[in-house]
């Protein structure tokens, strides 16, 4: 299996930004178009649909997509326990290089895919054409994972001579993929390619904020030749979805990416509904800090913490969100942070120079616009930003100014909960063990950062922090930035249930369950 990174550096190829805007251009046109569920093959279309506009300007319309019901989530599922049979037996070479073409299908549209993130999430070019390359690297490492690991397949010590005994790992049968808006492509193709490949059939559920991507994933997947019913698609209502799924005996287990509230609810409802034990496999978000000490390069940090906490206007589970300075540096740090902030450029992610374009939504704009007048009312302080842009073109979409607040005790609300918007709460310490302290002083345990040149202060923070993806002095971005086969990205405690990180050599199994086998 071949294993490349196909990402390529915006700033550093012209011809990139070229290919890019073209693409753009064509997708415009094609958007506002009726778009189907998948079921075994077949396109269904119910009576009831919602239609999806763009966040950069509520005049786009995306598309219209049907509105799944409790009728359609079962045919689905019920399809997928059909194809089961017979998926499970494909060769495992045949099903490596099925899911391995579909790596190769989004190459081949790696700019019309991104021009539609764009257009659906909001995401800039560079963010949007990383997230489609993210994608094709996380179905390949897969397929080099499983290609290696010899189907999981391994050879026991005999029980008498002459005997075999093996270790099989083996599929459960049907599961429910259910992904996220903020990358509706990357974590759905994660989820999907892991369980296809491990012998699994799948219903994917995107989020009905982001449906295409994965409407376009799945025709992916169709193209590769993933036979029909082993992969099948609905769109619609989180929470019919969810109860259906829950509750229906053949469903055997649950992906899901997003928010804690939302997974925990999935976690119990499995539990309680169902007859026995099932997986749920369940990424839920954090509460991500980055320490910086007196020993830091202190413009490499505030480059790191502007990038991983503004980046898609902090949209992302793994963004810096608390941010803890140690005394001696505060002054100097913080000049160098507000000044990296106020360099951001807010607006249309279609132009160039956007850093990060709008939030996802109106609701997500109340959480900012909430958050701000919270932190006033306290007694904190906005350091820079607490805008909400209403002028001119961004009027019609969802913009504000990337925002810091400092002045805020450690228990407040601010500081504890999951926002998902660009709104970055600063304190100050004074030894590293406190800093560590503050740091962990969280139910979350997905990232966390630190920057700084000494080698016993960084050791520390590895061996202290209680976070599933840790960095040191990473400019790229503070707590942000995981690759497959680079940086396994999971998390611990409240942002996580396996324990076993997407990208990562052991992510696979959290699909699969153990068989002894003993032959005499």
């Amino acid at each position: 299996m071949k294993q490349k990174i196909t990402y390529v550096s915006l700033e550093s190829d012209e011809s990139m930004h070229q290919f890019y805007e073209a693409a753009l251009a064509e997708i415009e046109r094609t958007l506002g178009h009726r778009h189907p569920l998948y079921i075994g093959g077949k396109e269904f279309a119910p009576v009831d649909e919602f239609v999806v506009r763009s966040p950069i300007d509520r005049d786009i319309v995306i598309g219209h997509f049907q509105k799944a019901g409790k009728n359609e989530a079962e045919a689905a599922i019920r399809v997928a326990k059909g194809a089961f049979p017979a998926w499970s037996r494909t060769d495992p070479e045949e099903r490596v290089e099925t899911i391995g073409r579909v790596a190769d299908i989004l190459e081949e549209e790696i700019f019309a895919l991104a021009a539609l993130i764009t257009l659906e999430s909001g995401k800039t070019r560079t963010e949007a054409v990383a997230e489609v390359g993210e994608a094709i690297d996380m179905i390949r490492y897969h397929c080099l994972v499983y290609d290696r690991a010899n189907s999981f397949v391994f050879r026991m010590t005999p029980e008498v001579r002459g005997g075999m005994n093996y270790s099989v790992m083996r599929p459960h049968g049907v599961w429910a993929v259910i992904s996220p808006f903020n990358f509706p492509l990357d974590l759905a193709a994660g989820m999907a390619s892991a369980a296809l490949l491990t012998e699994n059939t799948i219903v994917m559920k995107p989020s009905s904020a982001a449906p295409l991507s994965c409407i376009m994933l799945y025709e992916a997947f169709e193209e590769a030749g993933v036979p029909p019913g082993a992969v099948n698609l609905v769109t619609g209502p989180g929470a019919t979805f969810g109860e259906v799924v829950t509750t229906h005996p053949d469903v055997d287990g649950i992906a899901f990416t997003g928010s804690h509230e939302a997974g925990m609810w999935l976690q119990r409802a499995f539990a309680v509904k169902q007859h026995y034990p099932k997986p749920v496999i369940t990424e839920m978000g954090g509460k991500n800090p980055c320490i910086v000490t007196e020993k830091a390069d202190l413009e490499k940090a505030a480059e790191g913490v502007v990038r991983a906490a503004f980046g898609y206007g902090g949209q992302k589970c793994s963004s810096t969100s608390r941010l803890y300075i140690q005394e001696s540096v505060v002054e100097e740090f913080g000049r160098a942070l507000i000044r990296r902030t106020a360099d951001l450029v807010v607006g249309d992610p279609r132009r160039r120079d956007a850093f990060f374009g709008p939030l996802i939504s109106a609701h997500a704009l109340q959480t900012y616009e909430d958050a701000v007048a919270l932190c006033r009312q306290d007694g904190g302080h906005i350091l820079t930003g607490g805008e909400v842009l209403r002028d001119g073109d961004l009027a019609r979409g969802y913009y504000v100014r990337p925002t810091i607040a400092a002045g805020l005790p450690q228990d407040h609300p601010l500081m504890k909960k999951e926002l998902f918007v660009p709104f970055l709460c600063a304190r100050t310490f004074t030894t590293l063990e406190e800093a560590l302290l503050l740091a962990n002083d969280t139910e979350y345990g997905l990232t966390a950062g630190i920057f700084s040149e000494d080698e016993d202060e960084v050791r520390y923070f590895f061996d202290t922090i209680r976070a599933g993806v840790c960095y040191a002095n990473r400019q790229g971005g503070a707590t942000t930035g995981a690759w497959p086969g680079y940086q396994s990205f999971g998390g611990w405690m409240a942002s996580g249930s396996t324990g076993k990180g997407v990208g990562g050599p052991y992510y696979l199994l959290s699909f699969l369950r153990e068989q002894a086998r003993t032959s005499l």
